[in-house]
């Protein structure tokens, strides 16, 4: 065999050619300080906050302090193994997230890691973790219905497509049975629901995924989890994480719904990252701008002009209050950043009224442009009956007799109260819900005594479903109670009235 020198040297001579020398930089620090999920690092000049660096175990961080000769810098993983001395590498990029198709039936942490054992999230591409909320110009007004299945909510405290809409009451009153009832009901609806679990028990998590599970929800939902036992910068940062997935759907023009369960432990978080980098602490120990961290996340919900896609983001902040206070800073904050209110109240809960919303309180900033034309034309009669029969219950319990039509109204009262009554995960569609208030406001249920009001109810639905399909289809296609189909109802409410025997 024969080497022929002229090919060698020629392919050696453009290989030499083609040579360019590639010298990698980047900008190293050092640690000097750590401890309580943050670090102190020096000789980061260049980094910007928000920016993304590296421990040299893999594990990442977040600038969070500019000082004039360090940087503070939030630890989002174990920082027990990172030690004083250790080098830390800028690497020029806002913290980001993992997006995409992939991410949906799946339980993850606020970096985007698997935490339900399936293996990796196999998906390229990715989503900066804050982005500014879109402007005036790239919203258009919330106008299109995100029912919830839960008959009060629906007809009273109507939610949109792009809106926020806080959920607030003390502990153990139903908060996260609203929210979830909400994502059970988007079932083949074709919204893509974010689940934001931030400071709950991992045993609550565990149990949220399972009822997901079990009712096919996880199929179209993405469970965000940072537990009680996660360091206080993945609670932090977990909501916007959320909102970073929900916005890469938004932005391809589809419907999302966020749950934030619950923001009041994100801002303890925050306060605890705030106080630990000497940030001065303000009303109840909370940093300044805790406002701001819970306004730049909520705003970044909307209804997405047509000319970006017509996409929505909806998001349910949920907000545990202590004793009822409602007065207190993060609740005030968080009211006063939504479009409305759902409020829940122990009173109510223990009384069995569940969901134990309080109608007086509780308020949409949106009302009737987020109902079907259907449930605006007898919700509107429902809101006011309730509150008159709030006033004319206080005047009876002070023994008062009452007069015929004060009593009819009062009794009337009574079954409302119980048909707006609903157990956990049983969400109902907007036409049955609209045929149940129709016949308890206009008296079809006031012969049935009080207990059985909900069993009624129930051979309601199935008498309509089953002997009057044709009515029940016609609801859910035009949405409005035109003259005639509320012909076909009334004819169709006799009928059953007629059938019952008490």
């Amino acid at each position: 065999m024969k080497f022929k020198a002229d090919e060698i040297a020629s392919v050696i001579l453009k290989e030499i050619e083609d040579f360019r020398g590639q010298v990698q930089t980047a900008e190293v620090g050092r640690v000097i300080e750590v401890g309580d999920g943050i670090a102190r690092c020096t000789g980061l000049s260049n980094s910007m906050s928000g920016e993304m660096v590296e421990f040299p175990n893999g594990t990442r961080g977040l600038v969070f302090n500019l000082e004039e000769n360090s940087v503070g810098v939030v630890i989002l993983g174990d920082y027990l193994k990172i030690m004083e001395g250790d080098e830390v590498k800028a690497t020029g990029q806002l913290l980001s997230v993992p997006v995409g198709q992939a991410m949906l039936g799946r339980v993850v942490d606020p970096l985007g890691n698997p935490l339900d054992g399936k293996g990796p999230v196999l998906t390229k591409e990715s989503r900066p973790l804050e982005t500014a909320a879109p402007g005036v110009a790239g919203r258009q007004p919330v106008k299109e219905p995100l029912q919830t299945g839960i008959k009060a909510v629906d007809a009273m405290t109507p939610i949109g497509r792009g809106q926020r809409e806080l959920i607030i009451g003390d502990r153990k009153t139903g908060k996260t049975a609203i929210a979830l009832d909400t994502i059970l009901n988007q079932k083949d609806t074709g919204v893509i629901c974010v689940y934001v679990a931030c400071g709950q028990r991992s045993s609550s998590i565990a149990g949220v995924v399972e009822t997901l599970r079990e009712h096919g929800a996880m199929d179209y939902t993405i469970v965000v989890a940072a537990s009680s036992a996660d360091p206080a910068p993945l609670q932090y940062i977990a909501p916007y994480a959320g909102a970073a997935m929900a916005e890469y759907f938004m932005y391809q023009g589809k419907h999302t719904l966020v749950v934030y369960d619950d923001l009041s432990k994100q801002a303890v978080a925050y306060r605890q990252l705030s106080l630990l980098m000497r940030r001065p602490p303000g009303r109840e120990a909370f940093p300044g701008d805790v406002f701001y961290c819970h306004s730049r996340l909520l705003e970044r919900a909307a209804k997405l002009s047509a000319e970006l896609g017509g996409g929505s983001m909806t998001a349910l902040p949920i907000i545990e209050t202590l004793e009822g206070e409602v007065s207190a800073y993060i609740p005030t904050n968080v009211i006063s950043i939504t479009d409305g209110q759902i409020y829940l109240e122990p009173d109510l809960f223990w009384k069995g009224i569940r969901p134990a919303i309080n109608v007086g309180i509780s308020v949409s900033r949106v009302g009737g442009n987020a109902q079907t034309k259907a449930m605006k034309k007898i919700a509107g009669s429902l809101r006011l009956d309730l509150a008159a029969f709030r006033e004319l219950e206080a005047f009876a319990q002070l023994g008062t007799e009452l007069d015929k039509a004060a009593q009819t109204q009062l009794d009337r009262g009574y079954r409302m109260v119980e048909m707006l009554k609903q157990p956990q995960y049983v969400p109902l569609h907007a036409a049955d819900q609209v045929v149940a208030i129709y016949a308890g406001t206009k008296g079809y249920f006031d012969k049935v005594p009080v207990k059985q009001v909900q069993a009624t109810e129930k051979k309601l639905h199935e008498f309509i479903r089953t002997e009057h399909a044709d009515l029940r289809d016609r609801l859910i296609n035009e949405a409005a109670l035109t003259d005639e189909i509320e012909g076909m109802l009334k004819k169709a409410l006799a009928t059953f009235a007629s059938r019952l025997s008490f």
